[in-house]
């Protein structure tokens, strides 16, 4: 099943809007989802919330205001919590979600490797002296 991309509806809904700007919130999820394809492509089915984190975010601060007063009330939001990016956050999660970026094991062992045991040492093709477990010849 193909990627598709959340719809303005589903934008509003995120942000609990009654009211959205269709036109605007389509163009954001738009470009949020070529945000998400620089990271993975093609974008797997459960991306739609790494879409909608990034666009919700461009649609409640578009112009990146960190502190704000209006009469009595005032609010003051992290540094660039607006405008239209990814967090590492986003990233991290776009790659995980495409099964990229978890642990994983490299088996550097040949198939050709002969499994039997190479220790202890043959006694009888020493040099001629005395073989002593854990020394050696000596």
């Amino acid at each position: 099943m193909a990627f598709v991309a959340p719809t303005a509806a589903d934008l509003g809904l995120y942000l609990g809007l009654g009211e959205i700007d269709g036109d605007r919130a389509d163009l954001l999820v738009t470009q949020a989802v070529n945000l998400c394809l620089t990271v993975v492509k093609p974008l797997p089915d459960e991306a739609t919330a790494v879409v909608l984190s990034v666009a919700g975010r461009a649609y409640v601060n578009p112009q990146q205001v960190s502190y704000e007063t209006i009469g009595p009330m005032s609010v003051q939001r992290p540094t660039g919590s607006g405008g239209l990016y990814l967090t590492k956050a986003d990233k991290a999660a776009l790659k995980a979600l495409a099964g990229r970026g978890g642990a994983f094991t490299v088996d550097p062992t040949p198939a050709s490797a002969d499994p039997s045991p190479t220790w202890p040492i043959d006694i009888e093709s020493g040099d001629g002296t005395e073989y002593e477990p854990g020394w050696g010849y000596i």
